[in-house]
């Protein structure tokens, strides 16, 4: 994979590379603000970028900004936000286009290097993978005409476990029901979503993902 890295911290930064060189990857950027990390996807196009959210001037919410700000130049250029802090003001923006290929991490949650990885790659295959506490925070954020009112509990917990990046053997077994369960639970959030066969599994998957985060 072909890496773009926006930290403003050196050492994340510098160990950031270290770790997706070690991996095969190919970090063709590495920057330290959000302009950086604009003028940077919009010359290398990489496969995917790492950003954080917090970088100068203000650091407040730059990074998403920037992320944002990127992928309106490069429609769909795939983002992983990596992060200390849970910040939601522009998570809605990031995801508003509905390409897929965004993903939003708490670095201190992020304990195990091949789940990381594993995220990474999702991501830059236009899949999503978000932190359970950061889709806690957009959950709460919830409008009144919820898309997914017509889902059932259990149909919202899968759902949720869907945002969260696992397939469905990891739902299965945190659900603790069978593989078939969780396929017909799946069909029936499609179906309730509106979202058709045509439109391909993983594409389905990752919309149904969208609606529950806007929701």
């Amino acid at each position: 994979m072909r890496v773009v890295v926006a930290d403003d911290a050196v050492l994340i930064r510098e160990g950031l590379i270290r770790l997706l060189e070690e991996f095969g990857c190919e970090v063709v950027a590495a920057v330290g603000d959000g302009d950086g990390l604009v003028e940077a996807v919009a010359a290398h196009r990489p496969d995917v970028s790492v950003v954080d959210v917090r970088m100068p001037p203000g650091f407040t919410d730059e990074g998403l900004r920037a992320a944002v700000e990127a992928r309106r130049r490069v429609p769909g250029a795939p983002m992983l936000i990596l992060s200390q802090y849970v910040e939601v003001s522009y998570a809605d923006d990031l995801l508003a286009d509905a390409r897929g290929a965004v993903g939003y991490l708490l670095k201190d949650r992020v304990v195990d290097v091949d789940d990381f990885m594993g995220g990474l790659r999702t991501v830059a295959a236009g899949g999503t993978i978000f932190d359970p506490q950061v889709v806690a925070q957009l959950m709460v954020r919830r409008r009144r005409d919820d898309p997914l009112a017509l889902l059932t509990p259990r149909e919202r917990e899968v759902l949720g476990l869907m945002a969260e990046g696992r397939s469905n053997p990891a739902i299965g077994r945190q659900l603790v029901i069978s593989d078939g369960a969780v396929e017909k639970h799946i069909r029936s959030i499609f179906a309730k979503l509106g979202l058709y066969a045509e439109d391909g599994d993983q594409h389905r998957r990752v919309l149904a993902v969208l609606a529950y985060l806007r929701s």
